[in-house]
């Protein structure tokens, strides 16, 4: 079916294959425009409920022999710097430490089939070793998907519509940034109760400390680069700036104040910049 260049009978198409609807529905260009413009002034997160919610941390030092992984050292201070950063925003926090992936997938499991009706958002720290698109527990590994996607819309119902904040800190791949050099110049409502559809896959956010394919650096004395990028940015702008400006703020400490420092030359002055991949359908202010 052909679209009419005016917009006055249109049908919206996926770029796959053919797809056969038990129903059909024609939308009129006018209605388009009124279904956009009834909720344009819903652009900010309700973040007033009586319990700001719950923050999981995955924490992940000593690995088992047979994921010939080595120990993360530093880990436990991004873990008490998230601890204390998330209290400080409200949160109630519970710390898991040593988790083996049937762990984290059974406590996060449990978590999205609490209820959560009295609380605003939810946030999830994993700190561990990974690959791209995989998360590894103590003993294995398991793919980020799968905990993910138990706190979808149609999984988790008493989140929809409500904050789903992940932060990831391991590696995704092997690839290093050698970084390269640049100057920089200065240049100078109402809400109402209705009932309506969204995504399953909206209002989550991901963090990641790195870009796909690519190391995640993290300091045996310090902690990771990213966790303290972020724990210092939420702690200096958490009640001013909405989140996605703070996670900005947190991509350019990364990449400016961080470089890696190591015996080894094929690791020496190595950078890192963060990657945030944001599904959510409004603005996120904290109280």
């Amino acid at each position: 079916m052909a679209d009419t260049q005016n917009g006055a009978h249109t049908e919206d198409h996926t770029d796959a294959g053919p797809y056969i609807s038990s129903k059909n529905v024609n939308l009129k260009g006018g209605a388009v425009i009124e279904q956009a413009s009834k909720f344009s002034h819903r652009f900010t997160y309700k973040m007033d409920y009586p319990e700001m919610g719950l923050c999981v941390i995955i924490n992940n030092k000593n690995f088992h022999p047979s994921t010939r992984m080595g120990m993360r050292n530093g880990t436990d201070l991004d873990a008490n710097r998230l601890y204390n950063t998330f209290k400080s925003l409200g949160y109630k926090v519970d710390v898991y430490n040593d988790q083996k992936c049937a762990d984290i997938y059974g406590r996060l499991k449990k978590v999205s089939e609490d209820d959560h009706s009295k609380r605003s958002s939810f946030v999830c720290a994993l700190l561990s070793h990974g690959e791209d698109g995989k998360l590894y527990g103590v003993d294995d590994y398991l793919p980020i998907k799968n905990l993910t996607n138990l706190f979808r819309g149609d999984r988790c119902k008493t989140l929809v519509g409500k904050p789903k904040l992940f932060f990831i800190q391991a590696c995704r791949g092997t690839d290093l940034d050698p970084g390269v050099e640049t100057v920089e110049s200065d240049s100078g409502g109402e809400r109402s109760e209705e009932i309506y559809r969204i995504p399953v896959e909206a209002d989550f956010l991901y963090a990641y400390s790195t870009v796909p394919g690519y190391y995640s650096w993290r300091n045996t004395v310090n902690g990771s680069w990213f966790i303290q990028s972020l724990c210092e940015m939420l702690k200096l702008h958490g009640k001013q700036l909405e989140l996605v400006q703070i996670l900005t703020c947190v991509n350019h400490m990364v990449a400016l104040e961080f470089e890696s420092c190591s015996n080894q030359m094929d690791f020496h002055a190595k950078k890192q910049i963060p990657c945030v991949v944001s599904m959510l359908t409004k603005a996120l202010y904290y109280p």
